[in-house]
């Protein structure tokens, strides 16, 4: 009996361990490499039981000036690892003007999870990025200025994203946090992301509400058209609901929900997983 007992115990120690392996976090860079606030950069790891060897590193909005970890992050979690995606949130530096701050930690969180994808069960050809709001502009940052192909995301999924710091169309927090009230004409630049899409840019799923008032949905109009332009595989979902920020929407708030979840496992079933 008392073998028994701890046999089961040993078994149930076993199985937490197993899946406080599969839930875990790390520095996003090591400690020699470190600067200022690089210590507080993190990615925050979530591993599909079933793997179809498909990953995705999710970048939360918050204008640049705060993270929404929960509902554009940790909340997407259960959801895609009971499809076999494992996902990786990206708690990034917030730039306070220093503008190639966040693009350097999508960067490093792409190496990093490439780095360890034969011990994680992730195929290294399928790691995708994916961003809400001012998320979706640093995702589609990496995906239009991504520096070497160790860097290049395989896909980009973008939630109601910014795109641009057009001053006619942009948001102007994200603006103003990330290039400042006024910026040089090269910084504007820079950072309008339909202005850089080449023919090498990765295939996009791109979500909006025409009821958003927070970001104008012709940042997601003029980059498709841009993807497009240069034959790259865009899929673009306006729904009449919704709302700025609907992120995972657990709480069943944003009707065409369901729908959209559907279309991405969709989406990411022909692109690979």
């Amino acid at each position: 009996m008392k073998k028994t007992l701890i046999t089961l115990l040993s078994i149930f120690v076993f199985s937490l361990c197993i899946q406080a392996q599969k839930n875990f976090e790390l520095p996003l860079w090591e400690s020699s490499q470190s600067k200022d606030d690089a210590a507080d950069a993190r990615v925050y790891v979530y591993l599909a039981d079933h793997p179809t060897g498909q990953a995705i590193i999710i970048c939360p909005g918050g204008a640049y000036m705060m993270l929404a970890m929960d509902i554009e992050g940790f909340d997407f979690a259960p959801w895609f690892n009971h499809n076999g995606i494992s996902l990786i949130v990206l708690k990034y530096r917030l730039p306070k003007q220093r503008n190639l701050i966040p693009l350097t930690d999508a960067e490093q969180a792409m190496r990093l999870v490439r780095a360890h994808a034969k011990e994680w069960r992730i195929n290294p050809h399928k790691v995708g990025i994916m961003g809400s709001s001012a998320g979706g502009h640093l995702a589609s940052t990496l995906a239009t200025q991504y520096s070497s192909n160790e860097t290049r995301p395989d896909f980009q999924i973008l939630l109601y994203p910014v795109i641009t710091m057009d001053p006619t169309f942009t948001n102007w927090g994200t603006h103003n946090s990330l290039i400042g009230e006024k910026p040089s004409n090269e910084l504007v630049e820079k950072f309008s992301n339909e202005k850089h899409v080449t023919d090498n840019t990765p295939p996009a799923f791109i979500v909006v509400s025409s009821a958003d008032e927070g970001v104008f949905v012709k940042n997601s109009l003029v980059y498709t058209q841009a993807l497009i332009d240069h034959k790259i595989p865009v899929s673009l979902h306006v729904y009449p609901g919704g709302f700025h920020g609907f992120g995972f929407n657990k709480d069943n708030n944003f009707k065409d929900a369901d729908i959209w979840h559907k279309e991405l496992l969709r989406w990411l079933k022909r692109n690979g997983n």
